[in-house]
Protein backbone atom coordinates (compact mmCIF):
# COMPACT_ATOMS: atom_id res chain seq x y z
CA UNK A 1 0.00 0.00 0.00
CA UNK A 2 1.27 3.89 -0.07
CA UNK A 3 1.83 5.31 3.22
CA UNK A 4 2.04 9.10 4.14
CA UNK A 5 4.25 9.54 7.01
CA UNK A 6 7.87 10.45 5.46
CA UNK A 7 9.47 12.17 2.17
CA UNK A 8 10.94 10.08 -0.12
CA UNK A 9 15.00 9.35 0.46
CA UNK A 10 15.81 10.07 -3.24
CA UNK A 11 17.39 7.28 -4.02
CA UNK A 12 16.14 6.87 -7.35
CA UNK A 13 18.37 10.05 -8.68
CA UNK A 14 21.14 8.36 -8.33
CA UNK A 15 19.93 5.01 -9.87
CA UNK A 16 19.49 6.60 -13.54
CA UNK A 17 23.53 6.88 -13.89
CA UNK A 18 24.52 2.99 -12.69
CA UNK A 19 23.37 1.15 -15.27
CA UNK A 20 23.99 3.04 -18.60
CA UNK A 21 26.53 0.05 -19.74
CA UNK A 22 23.44 -2.42 -20.13
CA UNK A 23 21.54 0.27 -21.77
CA UNK A 24 21.64 -0.54 -25.12
CA UNK A 25 20.16 -4.43 -24.05
CA UNK A 26 17.54 -2.43 -21.76
CA UNK A 27 16.46 -0.19 -24.97
CA UNK A 28 16.35 -3.30 -27.22
CA UNK A 29 14.46 -5.41 -24.81
CA UNK A 30 11.76 -2.48 -24.24
CA UNK A 31 11.44 -1.35 -27.58
CA UNK A 32 11.19 2.38 -26.23
CA UNK A 33 11.73 4.36 -29.46
CA UNK A 34 12.61 7.58 -29.24
CA UNK A 35 9.44 8.71 -30.63
CA UNK A 36 7.42 7.39 -29.86
CA UNK A 37 0.61 -3.71 -4.70
CA UNK A 38 3.87 -3.56 -2.74
CA UNK A 39 3.72 -1.05 0.29
CA UNK A 40 7.26 0.57 -0.12
CA UNK A 41 7.44 1.92 -4.05
CA UNK A 42 5.58 5.66 -2.56
CA UNK A 43 4.38 7.77 -0.43
CA UNK A 44 1.82 10.52 0.14
CA UNK A 45 3.08 14.00 -0.89
CA UNK A 46 0.05 16.16 -0.46
CA UNK A 47 -1.51 18.33 -2.65
CA UNK A 48 -1.11 21.97 -4.00
CA UNK A 49 -2.65 24.93 -3.11
CA UNK A 50 -2.23 27.74 -5.57
CA UNK A 51 -4.76 28.92 -6.95
CA UNK A 52 -5.22 29.07 -10.60
CA UNK A 53 -7.15 31.86 -12.70
CA UNK A 54 -10.64 30.20 -12.70
CA UNK A 55 -10.91 31.59 -16.15
CA UNK A 56 -8.99 28.92 -17.30
CA UNK A 57 -10.11 26.12 -15.03
CA UNK A 58 -13.62 25.48 -14.78
CA UNK A 59 -14.03 22.94 -12.02
CA UNK A 60 -16.01 19.90 -13.27
CA UNK A 61 -18.83 19.12 -10.58
CA UNK A 62 -19.79 15.80 -11.62
CA UNK A 63 -20.61 13.61 -9.47
CA UNK A 64 -17.96 11.07 -6.85
CA UNK A 65 -14.85 9.66 -9.41
CA UNK A 66 -11.96 7.57 -7.99
CA UNK A 67 -8.52 8.86 -6.56
CA UNK A 68 -6.13 9.42 -9.31
CA UNK A 69 -2.32 8.32 -8.13
CA UNK A 70 0.65 9.82 -9.85
CA UNK A 71 3.77 8.51 -8.62
CA UNK A 72 6.63 11.32 -8.61
CA UNK A 73 10.71 10.28 -8.69
CA UNK A 74 12.50 13.21 -6.26
CA UNK A 75 13.55 15.84 -8.59
CA UNK A 76 12.57 19.01 -9.44
CA UNK A 77 11.17 18.32 -12.54
CA UNK A 78 9.65 14.84 -11.98
CA UNK A 79 7.60 16.47 -9.11
CA UNK A 80 6.47 19.76 -11.79
CA UNK A 81 5.42 16.94 -14.21
CA UNK A 82 3.09 15.79 -11.21
CA UNK A 83 1.83 18.93 -10.27
CA UNK A 84 0.57 20.20 -13.69
CA UNK A 85 -1.39 16.90 -14.19
CA UNK A 86 -2.96 17.05 -10.56
CA UNK A 87 -4.22 20.51 -11.39
CA UNK A 88 -5.63 19.71 -14.39
CA UNK A 89 -7.37 16.38 -13.91
CA UNK A 90 -8.79 17.60 -10.63
CA UNK A 91 -9.72 21.39 -11.96
CA UNK A 92 -10.84 19.97 -15.44
CA UNK A 93 -11.88 16.35 -15.05
CA UNK A 94 -13.05 16.48 -11.66
CA UNK A 95 -10.90 13.51 -10.06
CA UNK A 96 -9.30 13.85 -6.82
CA UNK A 97 -5.69 13.32 -7.38
CA UNK A 98 -2.66 12.23 -4.77
CA UNK A 99 0.73 12.53 -5.70
CA UNK A 100 3.05 9.67 -3.93
CA UNK A 101 6.58 9.58 -4.00
CA UNK A 102 8.90 6.85 -5.71
CA UNK A 103 10.81 4.70 -2.93
CA UNK A 104 12.08 1.70 -5.55
CA UNK A 105 11.48 0.72 -8.74
CA UNK A 106 10.33 -2.69 -8.20
CA UNK A 107 7.70 -1.52 -5.61
CA UNK A 108 6.06 1.01 -7.96
CA UNK A 109 5.61 -1.80 -10.83
CA UNK A 110 3.98 -3.62 -8.74
CA UNK A 111 1.80 -0.85 -7.65
CA UNK A 112 1.04 0.13 -11.03
CA UNK A 113 0.09 -3.18 -12.05
CA UNK A 114 -2.50 -3.63 -9.07
CA UNK A 115 -4.24 -0.61 -9.35
CA UNK A 116 -2.92 1.29 -6.32
CA UNK A 117 -1.00 3.46 -8.73
CA UNK A 118 -2.54 5.04 -11.55
CA UNK A 119 0.28 6.30 -13.50
CA UNK A 120 4.06 7.80 -13.19
CA UNK A 121 4.74 10.45 -15.45
CA UNK A 122 8.75 10.22 -15.84
CA UNK A 123 11.12 7.27 -16.15
CA UNK A 124 14.41 6.78 -17.25
CA UNK A 125 14.89 3.62 -19.01
CA UNK A 126 18.33 3.48 -18.67
CA UNK A 127 17.89 3.12 -15.01
CA UNK A 128 15.86 -0.25 -15.32
CA UNK A 129 16.61 -3.77 -14.56
CA UNK A 130 16.08 -6.57 -16.79
CA UNK A 131 13.32 -8.19 -14.74
CA UNK A 132 12.06 -5.18 -14.63
CA UNK A 133 11.84 -4.57 -18.22
CA UNK A 134 10.28 -8.04 -18.63
CA UNK A 135 7.64 -6.89 -15.83
CA UNK A 136 6.76 -4.48 -18.33
CA UNK A 137 6.83 -6.35 -21.75
CA UNK A 138 4.79 -8.50 -20.01
CA UNK A 139 1.66 -6.38 -20.10
CA UNK A 140 1.24 -5.83 -16.25
CA UNK A 141 1.83 -2.00 -16.84
CA UNK A 142 0.45 -0.22 -19.43
CA UNK A 143 2.91 2.43 -21.75
CA UNK A 144 1.51 5.65 -21.97
CA UNK A 145 4.21 6.69 -24.60
CA UNK A 146 7.35 9.04 -24.19
CA UNK A 147 6.77 12.34 -22.27
CA UNK A 148 8.57 14.75 -24.74
CA UNK A 149 11.94 14.97 -22.89
CA UNK A 150 14.93 14.01 -24.26
CA UNK A 151 17.43 13.50 -21.56
CA UNK A 152 21.43 13.31 -21.78
CA UNK A 153 24.39 12.61 -19.85
CA UNK A 154 27.82 13.51 -20.87
CA UNK A 155 30.38 16.52 -20.82
CA UNK A 156 29.46 19.94 -20.00
CA UNK A 157 31.61 22.95 -20.41
CA UNK A 158 29.96 26.65 -19.75
CA UNK A 159 29.32 28.69 -22.98
CA UNK A 160 31.79 31.32 -22.41
CA UNK A 161 34.72 28.94 -23.38
CA UNK A 162 33.14 27.64 -26.68
CA UNK A 163 32.82 31.23 -27.84
CA UNK A 164 36.13 31.89 -26.56
CA UNK A 165 37.80 28.61 -28.88
CA UNK A 166 34.70 27.50 -30.86
CA UNK A 167 37.02 23.94 -31.21
CA UNK A 168 35.98 23.22 -27.50
CA UNK A 169 32.35 22.59 -28.42
CA UNK A 170 33.67 18.86 -29.73
CA UNK A 171 36.33 16.37 -28.05
CA UNK A 172 38.69 17.38 -30.33
CA UNK A 173 39.63 20.26 -29.62
CA UNK A 174 40.49 18.96 -25.58
CA UNK A 175 43.42 16.94 -27.15
CA UNK A 176 45.22 20.10 -27.92
CA UNK A 177 47.82 19.79 -25.33
CA UNK A 178 47.81 23.65 -25.02
CA UNK A 179 44.41 23.74 -24.34
CA UNK A 180 44.58 21.18 -21.68
CA UNK A 181 47.10 23.19 -19.60
CA UNK A 182 44.20 25.78 -19.39
CA UNK A 183 42.43 23.20 -17.50
CA UNK A 184 45.23 21.93 -15.45
CA UNK A 185 45.78 21.87 -11.73
CA UNK A 186 48.62 21.39 -9.18
CA UNK A 187 47.36 17.96 -9.00
CA UNK A 188 47.03 17.08 -12.77
CA UNK A 189 50.15 18.78 -13.69
CA UNK A 190 50.47 19.75 -17.76
CA UNK A 191 47.15 17.46 -17.95
CA UNK A 192 43.67 19.16 -18.04
CA UNK A 193 41.26 18.39 -15.25
CA UNK A 194 37.92 16.63 -15.89
CA UNK A 195 35.61 17.05 -13.20
CA UNK A 196 33.62 14.11 -12.30
CA UNK A 197 30.62 13.86 -9.82
CA UNK A 198 30.14 11.07 -7.54
CA UNK A 199 32.61 7.86 -8.33
CA UNK A 200 29.70 5.52 -7.30
CA UNK A 201 27.80 6.52 -10.18
CA UNK A 202 28.42 4.34 -13.50
CA UNK A 203 30.73 6.37 -16.13
CA UNK A 204 33.40 5.94 -19.18
CA UNK A 205 34.84 9.36 -18.56
CA UNK A 206 38.47 7.45 -17.90
CA UNK A 207 38.38 5.25 -20.84
CA UNK A 208 37.16 7.62 -23.03
CA UNK A 209 40.59 9.82 -22.13
CA UNK A 210 42.48 6.82 -23.04
CA UNK A 211 40.47 5.65 -26.09
CA UNK A 212 40.50 9.16 -27.77
CA UNK A 213 43.64 10.34 -26.41
CA UNK A 214 42.56 13.37 -24.71
CA UNK A 215 45.46 14.48 -22.14
CA UNK A 216 42.78 15.17 -19.41
CA UNK A 217 42.45 13.16 -15.81
CA UNK A 218 39.45 12.35 -14.03
CA UNK A 219 38.81 13.92 -10.48
CA UNK A 220 35.84 13.45 -8.42
CA UNK A 221 34.09 15.72 -6.45
CA UNK A 222 32.28 13.59 -4.50
CA UNK A 223 28.78 14.06 -4.81
CA UNK A 224 26.38 16.44 -6.91
CA UNK A 225 26.28 19.55 -4.66
CA UNK A 226 29.78 19.86 -4.80
CA UNK A 227 30.10 19.67 -8.70
CA UNK A 228 27.20 22.21 -8.52
CA UNK A 229 29.43 24.28 -5.90
CA UNK A 230 32.77 24.16 -8.53
CA UNK A 231 30.44 24.89 -11.25
CA UNK A 232 29.19 27.76 -9.70
CA UNK A 233 32.66 29.24 -8.75
CA UNK A 234 34.20 28.59 -12.19
CA UNK A 235 31.36 30.63 -14.04
CA UNK A 236 31.46 33.25 -11.71
CA UNK A 237 35.03 34.16 -11.96
CA UNK A 238 34.60 32.62 -16.31
CA UNK A 239 37.46 30.22 -15.31
CA UNK A 240 38.11 26.85 -18.05
CA UNK A 241 36.21 23.74 -16.22
CA UNK A 242 35.26 20.66 -18.13
CA UNK A 243 32.96 18.28 -15.80
CA UNK A 244 30.42 15.35 -16.39
CA UNK A 245 26.60 16.73 -16.02
CA UNK A 246 23.25 15.99 -17.36
CA UNK A 247 20.28 17.66 -18.89
CA UNK A 248 17.28 18.25 -18.38
CA UNK A 249 18.76 20.25 -14.98
CA UNK A 250 18.94 23.67 -13.77
CA UNK A 251 22.50 24.01 -14.21
CA UNK A 252 22.26 23.73 -17.68
CA UNK A 253 20.09 27.41 -17.61
CA UNK A 254 22.11 28.76 -14.61
CA UNK A 255 25.25 28.60 -15.91
CA UNK A 256 24.65 28.48 -19.13
CA UNK A 257 26.39 24.77 -20.19
CA UNK A 258 27.07 23.35 -23.31
CA UNK A 259 26.97 19.71 -23.88
CA UNK A 260 30.50 19.21 -25.78
CA UNK A 261 30.17 16.97 -29.13
CA UNK A 262 31.76 13.21 -28.33
CA UNK A 263 32.19 10.55 -31.80
CA UNK A 264 28.41 9.65 -32.48
CA UNK A 265 27.40 6.57 -30.82
CA UNK A 266 26.50 4.18 -33.58
CA UNK A 267 26.03 0.56 -33.99
CA UNK A 268 29.50 -0.07 -34.66
CA UNK A 269 30.87 1.72 -31.42
CA UNK A 270 28.02 -0.19 -29.76
CA UNK A 271 29.56 -3.40 -30.81
CA UNK A 272 32.92 -2.50 -30.48
CA UNK A 273 31.96 -1.84 -26.54
CA UNK A 274 30.04 -4.98 -26.28
CA UNK A 275 33.25 -6.88 -27.62
CA UNK A 276 35.02 -5.60 -24.72
CA UNK A 277 37.11 -2.73 -26.32
CA UNK A 278 37.35 0.66 -24.45
CA UNK A 279 34.26 3.09 -25.36
CA UNK A 280 34.87 5.88 -27.97
CA UNK A 281 31.84 7.56 -28.66
CA UNK A 282 29.35 9.60 -26.66
CA UNK A 283 26.46 8.98 -23.71
CA UNK A 284 23.33 7.64 -25.18
CA UNK A 285 20.66 10.30 -25.45
CA UNK A 286 17.24 8.63 -23.53
CA UNK A 287 13.64 9.26 -24.56
CA UNK A 288 11.58 9.77 -20.66
CA UNK A 289 8.69 7.37 -20.85
CA UNK A 290 4.95 7.35 -19.04
CA UNK A 291 3.64 4.37 -17.62
CA UNK A 292 0.24 3.60 -16.21
CA UNK A 293 -2.10 0.98 -14.73
CA UNK A 294 -4.22 -0.99 -16.50
CA UNK A 295 -7.35 -0.56 -14.61
CA UNK A 296 -7.20 3.49 -15.37
CA UNK A 297 -8.67 3.00 -19.30
CA UNK A 298 -11.54 1.01 -17.58
CA UNK A 299 -11.67 3.22 -14.19
CA UNK A 300 -10.90 6.98 -15.76
CA UNK A 301 -10.65 6.58 -19.68
CA UNK A 302 -10.81 10.28 -19.59
CA UNK A 303 -7.85 10.62 -17.26
CA UNK A 304 -6.43 7.88 -18.98
CA UNK A 305 -6.51 9.97 -22.63
CA UNK A 306 -5.08 12.90 -20.52
CA UNK A 307 -2.37 11.36 -19.37
CA UNK A 308 -1.42 9.38 -22.63
CA UNK A 309 -1.94 13.04 -24.39
CA UNK A 310 0.27 14.84 -21.78
CA UNK A 311 3.53 16.10 -22.95
CA UNK A 312 6.01 18.32 -21.99
CA UNK A 313 9.47 19.40 -24.08
CA UNK A 314 13.20 19.53 -22.14
CA UNK A 315 12.84 23.31 -22.92
CA UNK A 316 9.85 22.98 -20.24
CA UNK A 317 11.58 21.13 -17.99
CA UNK A 318 14.98 23.53 -18.71
CA UNK A 319 12.79 26.65 -17.72
CA UNK A 320 10.46 24.99 -14.75
CA UNK A 321 13.75 23.55 -13.05
CA UNK A 322 15.91 26.65 -13.49
CA UNK A 323 12.77 29.00 -12.16
CA UNK A 324 12.41 26.46 -8.97
CA UNK A 325 16.14 26.31 -8.05
CA UNK A 326 17.79 28.82 -9.61
CA UNK A 327 15.16 31.56 -8.85
CA UNK A 328 13.62 30.02 -5.38
CA UNK A 329 10.27 29.76 -6.72
CA UNK A 330 8.18 26.96 -5.35
CA UNK A 331 6.69 24.39 -7.53
CA UNK A 332 3.43 25.21 -7.17
CA UNK A 333 3.73 28.43 -8.14
CA UNK A 334 5.92 27.78 -11.01
CA UNK A 335 3.63 25.07 -12.13
CA UNK A 336 0.31 27.31 -11.73
CA UNK A 337 2.16 30.30 -14.14
CA UNK A 338 3.00 27.25 -16.82
CA UNK A 339 -0.56 26.43 -16.99
CA UNK A 340 -1.63 29.97 -17.39
CA UNK A 341 0.96 30.22 -20.17
CA UNK A 342 0.17 27.26 -21.70
CA UNK A 343 -3.71 26.63 -22.37
CA UNK A 344 -3.81 25.73 -25.76
CA UNK A 345 -1.11 23.03 -25.41
CA UNK A 346 -3.06 21.55 -22.30
CA UNK A 347 -6.27 22.20 -23.61
CA UNK A 348 -5.24 19.31 -26.69
CA UNK A 349 -4.80 16.32 -23.45
CA UNK A 350 -8.01 16.76 -22.65
CA UNK A 351 -9.37 15.64 -26.05
CA UNK A 352 -9.98 12.29 -26.71
CA UNK A 353 -7.71 12.78 -30.45
CA UNK A 354 -4.94 14.61 -28.65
Amino acid sequence: MITDTARSQGHYLSLRFFRLMSLCFVLALLAVSCSGGQSDSSESTGQSSSPINDGLLTPNKAGPKPTITIAVTDWTAARANGVIAEKLIERRLGYPVTLVDVLDIDGLLQDLASGEVSAVLELWVSTLEESEVEFINSGRVARLGDLGVTAKVGWFVPRYLVEADPTLATWEGFRNLDVAKQFATDETGESGRFLGTNPDYVTFDEELMTSLDIPFVVEYSGSDETTRRELASATSSQEPILAYWWTPTAEITEFDLVNVALPERDEACVQAFADGQLLRCDYPEEALVKLGSPQLAEQAPDVETFLRNFTLTTEDQLAITHSVESLDKSVDEVTTEWIEDNQDRWETWLAADG
